[in-house]
């Protein structure tokens, strides 16, 4: 039995997959303490925790001690003269026109930041040794007084040589043994000294509580009798041992997200479709990604709260539209939705525990899209009234009726998304009508057909129990870990010969750690070189065919990069100009073989009903489907609403929806 459990900001959801059999659930989060969210799935789907081999755990506790400022009481050590690299940051301002603008604040105090002598040059050599007795006389002594549970190590040009980090590491552990120390060869190996400060630090900030969480989490399920492997989701779509997340706790930030992609891109798969853009619309956000031939788009660096993070994450972007997302109107006298969320706790007014505020939600219950009786499949009533008494003053200020300003919110809501989907795709040189739209979370099937209309794409694909798609992906990922390295080079032949090297040498790196973690099977690895022409400040990533790594050749990678170079800038493609590599990566992956089905649970089939839904500016009559008795091959002509027990669809008119083999509902657009 594999299980997945997904704590998002609304509910926490569970799939179990055992063999043909699929258990489903669905239970309210509880954001102060989310692990008794998730023992609640687990408790509300009757599985005996004994006989589960694989648990797969995805949540936004790292996120959340971040954004929250929750995390360690922590300590930064630089080289001297380095002290203020966290709030120097970049020259750079993000809102130019902000007269009282602000550089995002380091979740640590200016006088948490201690220096050491020490000096490496930009290729490894030693300028000044490592003064040992001053650290022993100086640092070691303000680290015991500040009374620190974390410190975060990062020495210029570490990446080049870590020998200095590794002592400075081992002096602290050795007179301070109860803290967690992170340096930053650990997590980012890479060059920009403010990015690699900036992610050691986060990551030395997150750790304890990472750590905290999962021992609590380990020990309940040792309680309960488990003794299956427990696993922790990445934000690079692949999955690790927790123990080893106890190590790299920076990149478990976006877990919940990247499980959907990969639920998604697996689950359509199945039906054929390669190229995708995922839609995740949960409680609190939507989350899109593209996705080409099979494989979402990885980014080396993203940020939270402002802060720049070096590792590698799935390119996802999100915004804050979901359907919890609060609809308000601005000092200018505009509504707007989100990003302000009434999460978990209240919820949408519609939910009765006191949310007091109009939501997404509330507008799907005012439009009808979604039925009180029917949420959940019947395990929740909503409160129509209470949707309705929200949206009041909004449908009043703006001379509307209430399904009016329901709709009208409903219409933010989906032009926040489309913008979102027009970063990942439109403005990164791709066509979103080339791609098929897959939309899942509790809401994102109630939307896709509005959002595939603006964006002119022609089908979408909804899988089976689409509001758990986070939770399957838990079960339906690999393991994954990714190495990089800077190293500066000219490219010429003795370059490409040191390039494949180096990726030998971190082929070899990896496959340890594998071993380490107790992961026996062949790895599948990916090569990338992060190019660029001497003199530019950015780089472009370079996959390497496989093929091609016993033979690399300077005329071959300058091939290469030109390609990829013209592809994102749209010239450069001569090379008149010198070239250099800048950072290798690698990417080893364990498979876990065939992913599980996903299965719809299916009864008896029976008639259609009618009903009425506010679309555009009326009501428009409508037949209402149970998206558990649909028959494969079945073909339901819009305007229709499916109602499934996790997510309901909706087909507008000028929309057919087929369910075929793979349980997928494929909707498409008539020409």
């Amino acid at each position: 039995m594999r299980v997945g459990v997904e704590v998002g900001g609304t509910f926490t959801d569970l799939v179990a997959v055992e063999g043909g059999r699929v258990v489903v659930t669905k239970v309210p989060s509880t954001p102060r303490s989310p692990d008794i969210g998730a023992f609640a799935a687990l408790a509300a789907s009757g599985i005996d925790l004994a006989r589960i081999e694989d648990l797969g755990h995805g949540s936004t506790v790292a996120t959340n001690a971040v954004l929250e400022r929750k995390g360690a009481a922590v300590a930064f050590v630089a080289t001297a003269g380095f002290r203020d690299l966290l709030f120097m940051q970049r020259h750079d301002r993000r809102n130019i026109y902000d007269l009282f603008y602000a550089k995002p604040a380091p979740p640590v105090r200016r006088k948490d930041c201690f220096e050491v002598s020490e000096r490496l040059r930009a290729d490894g050599s030693v300028e000044m040794p490592l003064d040992e007795a001053k650290v022993r006389a100086e640092l070691v002594p303000a680290l015991q007084a500040g009374g620190y549970r974390a410190v975060a190590i990062c020495l210029l040009n570490a990446y080049a040589d870590p020998t200095h980090e590794k002592r400075l590491a081992a002096l602290i552990v050795e007179a301070l043994p109860g803290v967690l120390v992170t340096c930053s060869h650990q997590v980012a190996r890479e060059f920009r000294e403010f990015e690699r400060a900036s992610t050691t630090l986060l990551s030395a900030y997150v750790q304890p509580v990472i750590d905290g969480y999962l021992h609590r989490f380990e020990n309940k399920l040792a309680d309960a009798g488990f003794k299956g492997r427990f696993t922790v989701m990445q934000s690079n779509g692949g999955r690790l041992p927790a123990e080893a997340m106890r190590e790299s706790a920076i990149t478990a930030l976006y877990s919940g997200p990247a499980a959907g992609v990969v639920g998604a891109t697996r689950q359509a798969a199945r039906s054929g479709f390669k190229d995708l853009i995922t839609f995740d619309m949960g409680g609190t956000s939507t989350d899109v990604c593209l996705v080409q031939d099979g494989r979402p788009s990885l980014a080396s660096e993203s940020e939270i709260d402002g802060l720049p993070i070096r590792t590698p994450v799935l390119d996802i972007v999100s915004v804050g539209a979901g359907g919890g997302s609060i609809a308000w109107v601005d000092d200018g006298g505009m509504l707007r939705v989100g990003p302000q969320s009434a999460g978990a706790d209240p919820g949408p007014a519609c939910y009765g525990r006191g949310g007091a505020e109009p939501t997404i939600t509330d507008a799907h219950v005012m439009t009808g899209t979604i039925r009180p009786a029917a949420f959940l499949g019947g395990r929740m009533t909503l409160d129509a009234e209470a949707a309705r008494k929200v949206f009041g003053p909004v449908a009043e200020r703006f001379s509307l009726g209430v399904e009016q300003a329901a709709a009208a919110a409903l219409q933010l809501a989906d032009a926040n998304i489309v913008r979102a989907i027009q970063l990942v795709s439109t403005e990164r040189g791709r066509d979103p009508r080339d791609y098929a739209l897959v939309p899942f979370g509790g809401a994102g099937p109630l939307h896709a057909a509005r959002i595939a209309e603006e964006l002119g794409i022609a089908t979408i694909v909804v899988p089976p129990n689409a509001g758990v798609i986070s939770a399957y992906g838990l079960v339906a990922s690999d393991y994954t870990k990714f190495d990089a390295v800077t190293r500066k080079m000219k490219l010429d032949e003795t370059a490409a010969r040191e390039a494949s090297k180096s990726f030998a040498d971190m082929r070899a790196r990896l496959a340890t750690q594998f071993a380490d973690m107790k992961l026996p099977g062949e790895l599948l690895y990916t090569h990338t070189l992060d190019m660029r022409f001497v003199g530019q400040a950015f780089e472009v990533g370079v996959e390497i065919p496989a093929d091609r790594l016993a033979s690399l050749d300077a005329a071959y990678l300058a091939e290469l990069f030109a390609d990829a170079h013209h592809r994102t800038f749209m010239h450069g493609a001569t090379l008149d100009r010198p070239v250099e590599i800048v950072t290798l990566r690698v990417g080893a992956t364990l498979p876990i073989g065939m992913a599980p089905k996903l299965d719809r649970e299916t009864v008896a089939a029976h008639e259609s009903e009618r009903t009425r839904i506010f679309h555009g500016e009326a009501w428009v009559d409508c037949a209402r489907y149970t998206a558990e008795a649909l028959t494969s091959g079945q073909q339901i002509v819009g305007p229709a609403v499916i109602e499934g027990h996790t997510a309901t669809t909706w087909v507008p008119a000028g929309w057919t929806a087929i369910l075929d083999a793979a349980d997928n509902l494929i909707l498409r657009r008539a020409s």
